[in-house]
């Protein structure tokens, strides 16, 4: 599939994936059943051990299936060249994994040297991927990776893993030894990419706040099983079990509201000139805030440019929490 900026995104399939590492122990990945269509941000949630990084290992081969098999556009991808197959996906660590005997613009055109592509045309795409990912062109090319912040260091990693155009994205934790501040920055900007790009996303993390702000559909694992797979929206407010319950901390209502997101209900259309304002990427519990502290009934939500999108009440927030916020916040 392509999006309206040019760039592909691929559909993910698992059908009956499982992985045993060792014969008689419990199985990393048992009887996966999962397709992800193209285009979606998907996150895999849960604790560690529970398969996540072992389910995004098998889509570049880093891990084979002991059964079942994995679909890309309809492909089998165990009929593919493993390292054909690694150059069409990104990939992006914890740790950035940049090779820090070489310079930036060297970074990142590692896979494009190896697809054949001519030095004008991978001289023009780092400078356009240090422009997607906010680092001066100018400023950063020449640069060791040494010379980088952990924030610039991951940004350089995303601007590697697009670097050759591929449809899917695997993101395993990436932001997960940053601070919180700078993780934060760095998610907006995901998000943002995301939105110019339209590429498949998979996203490993363990932090329900981080899969939240940034998930399409959040994939809930536990002991390599999928215990739920559904909207951020419907994880939070209608948990499958009493496991997914205590991830979102379905007792706790302030909890509940700083995971779900603005955008997902707001009223579209409607604002309040003049009035207090709120970005549609916060959370609900950052709405309620506002809105008490304001002492109006509602609020204008504003788009990433600052403009009017809509409005977000305390009606629709009470609505959505099954409680009397006004009480539970005070």
């Amino acid at each position: 599939m392509t999006d309206r900026s040019g760039w592909h995104s691929s559909s993910i399939a698992f059908e009956g994936v499982s992985k045993r590492f060792e014969t008689g122990r419990a199985a990393a990945l048992e009887s996966i059943d999962l397709v992800v269509a193209p285009g979606t941000f998907a996150v895999l949630l849960g604790p560690s051990g529970c398969g996540k990084t072992t389910l995004l290992k098998t889509v570049n081969r880093l891990y084979e299936p002991t059964t079942g098999r994995i679909l890309l556009d309809g492909t089998d991808i165990s009929t593919l060249p493993a390292p054909a197959l690694r150059r069409q996906i990104g990939y992006v660590i914890q740790q950035s994994g940049l090779f820090p005997h070489m310079r930036v613009e060297d970074n990142i055109a590692v896979v494009p040297k190896l697809i054949g592509w001519d030095k004008r045309r991978i001289s023009a795409r780092t400078d356009e991927l240090l422009d997607l990912v906010g680092l001066p062109p100018d400023t950063y090319r020449r640069r060791y990776p040494g010379q980088l912040s952990g924030g610039e260091a991951q940004r350089i990693g995303i601007a590697r893993a697009l670097a050759a155009e591929p449809s899917t994205l695997l993101m395993d934790e990436p932001f997960g030894a940053l601070d919180a501040i700078t993780r934060t920055r760095l998610q907006d900007e995901l998000k943002r990419i995301h939105g110019r790009t339209g590429q498949t996303v998979l996203f490993v993390t363990h932090d329900i706040e981080e899969a939240v702000r940034l998930a399409d559909v959040i994939v809930v694992m536990r002991s390599g099983h999928i215990v739920q797979h559904d909207t951020a929206a419907n994880i939070v407010m209608r948990p499958a079990d009493d496991f997914v319950a205590e991830l979102v901390g379905a007792g706790d209502v302030l909890r509940r509201l700083s995971l779900m997101r603005i955008s997902d209900q707001m009223t579209p259309g409607e604002s309040t000139p003049g009035g207090p304002q709120i970005s549609r990427t916060s959370s609900l519990r950052d709405a309620l805030a506002a809105i008490l502290e304001s002492g109006a009934e509602s609020i204008s939500v504003i788009d990433q440019d600052g403009d009017p999108v809509g409005s977000i009440s305390i009606e629709t927030i009470e609505s959505v929490s099954g409680a009397p916020v006004r009480t539970v916040a005070s």
